[in-house]
């Protein structure tokens, strides 16, 4: 029993199995030799002779023959395991690189001289992410599947107060920083850190590496953005409301130092009902302006939010264009589109929009078409006209400004703040090939 099992393992062994299949090849010829020597009648110093010659030799060159298929699988492995363990200098050679082991080793090196330049590659651009991340001015912190500290960057040793090495390690909530790993993936909160207080945008997302998972956590500093948006818009709400209020208040100042003197000289007939009815209505005018100017401010400042339900494109279109009675519109035939807005905002940005064109176009008596269609998931709703086109667009979404008589200018800025609203977009251009302008709206479908 103890024989057989030995046996078994011999035979499991590669090397072994070619050694015996090498022994069985030349056996036959082998045998016959002794059944030669024995049975030929020569003398017992020529057969021991010539048998052991025969045996040794027989032995020694399935020796050979299994060495020679041995020691290249050897150097193959060897090779193999030096690019498993990453080290791919080691190259293997063989002498006849024509043969079939020939071309198994130059792929082994055409392997490890791709693998040496891949990991090249990835290093080099490991560096240059960690030199990012060191220099942007944003907090970065990777946590393992045990919320434990990996990674953080400088700013985010500043944001905490400390090293990054006293920090490595720790839990997220031993670093102040475990309700920012629950909650909202993306969200904005005012804050107070070790190292800085104020309004921070929180961005969280997962990675696996190694295959176990892992939390990327964002932390950026709003408050030097949002200031600086802040008194952009109160300079621009102040230069707009600066420039209407003397636009209605230089006037009735003026008249009201007009009626004064004339009043001062009324003993000498300076001062008549006419003038004094004129003077009067001047600044009613003036002041309905001002009381104008402040409702459409109140307009634009309390826009509700969209209201969605199902719409039909069609019909919101076809039911803004009714509302002009002053020439008639156009309207293209379109895809049958339903989806989800609110229709009433809709149909009052088409309003706005159809209003200016019908303008526009009456000026060089040309025409207005209105048409809508879908590309890529999303709606595209078109309001053209044969105008003379637009001759500057860098103040169309400014509040209040207008280049129409009697104009609000807030119905361009009315009109994008519900698209935005919607996820959409709004804008103008000059037609190209033809004169005149052309609204896009676009919304997600």
């Amino acid at each position: 029993m103890k024989l057989t099992r030995a046996a078994a393992r011999l035979v499991r062994s590669h090397e072994n199995r070619v050694w015996i299949c090498c022994l069985g090849a030349a056996a036959p010829a082998v045998v016959f030799t002794i059944y030669v020597l024995v049975t030929g009648g020569y003398e017992p110093k020529v057969q021991w002779t010539v048998g052991a010659f025969v045996l040794l030799c027989w032995w020694m060159m399935a020796w050979a023959a299994r060495e020679r298929v041995v020691s290249p699988l050897r150097t193959l492995a060897n090779l193999l395991e030096a690019m498993r363990e990453g080290d791919y200098s080691i190259r293997g050679r063989s002498t006849d690189k024509n043969s079939a082991l020939g071309e198994v080793f130059q792929q082994a090196n055409a392997m490890a001289a791709t693998l040496r330049n891949q990991r090249l590659g990835a290093v080099e651009a490991t560096a240059l992410l960690l030199k990012v991340m060191e220099e942007i001015d944003v907090a970065v912190f990777t946590f393992d599947n045990a919320l434990r500290l990996k990674l953080v960057n400088r700013a985010g040793s500043r944001l905490l107060a400390s090293e990054a090495k006293s920090l490595l390690g720790l839990g997220a909530a031993e670093l102040g920083l475990g309700g920012l790993i629950e909650g909202d993936v993306r969200r904005t909160e005012a804050r107070s850190f070790p190292g800085a207080s104020g309004r921070w945008e929180v961005r969280r997302s997962s990675f696996r590496e190694n295959g176990l998972p892992h939390t990327l956590l964002v932390v950026s500093d709003l408050t030097k953005a949002l200031r600086e948006e802040e008194l952009q818009a109160w300079q621009r709400l102040v230069r707009v409301l600066g420039h209407e209020l003397n636009n209605s208040l230089t006037p009735i100042k003026s008249l009201a130092g007009s009626l004064r003197r004339m009043a001062s000289r009324q003993e000498t007939g300076g001062l008549n009902q006419e003038d004094l009815l004129a003077g009067l209505s001047i600044i009613e005018s003036r002041s309905d302006s001002l009381s104008r100017f402040i409702g459409a401010y109140s307009r634009l400042a309390k826009l509700p939010r969209p209201t969605m339900a199902e719409m039909h494109v069609e019909t919101v279109v076809r039911r803004a264009v009714a509302m002009e009675h002053r020439m008639k519109v156009s309207v293209l035939p379109g895809p049958n589109v339903t989806m989800r807005a609110d229709a009433d905002q809709i149909e009052q940005i088409l309003i706005n929009l159809i209003h200016n064109a019908v303008e526009a176009a009456q000026a060089t008596g040309g025409e207005v078409e209105a048409a809508w269609t879908t590309a890529q998931g999303r709606l595209l709703m078109a309001v053209r006209d044969t105008g003379h086109g637009l001759s500057g667009t860098n103040n169309l979404f400014v509040p209040f400004f207008t280049t129409k008589p009697g104009g609000s200018g807030i119905g361009l800025v009315l009109s994008r703040q519900i698209a935005e609203a919607h996820g959409g977009t709004l804008e103008l251009h000059n037609r190209e090939g033809v004169s005149g302008c052309e609204a896009m709206l676009t919304l997600p479908l």
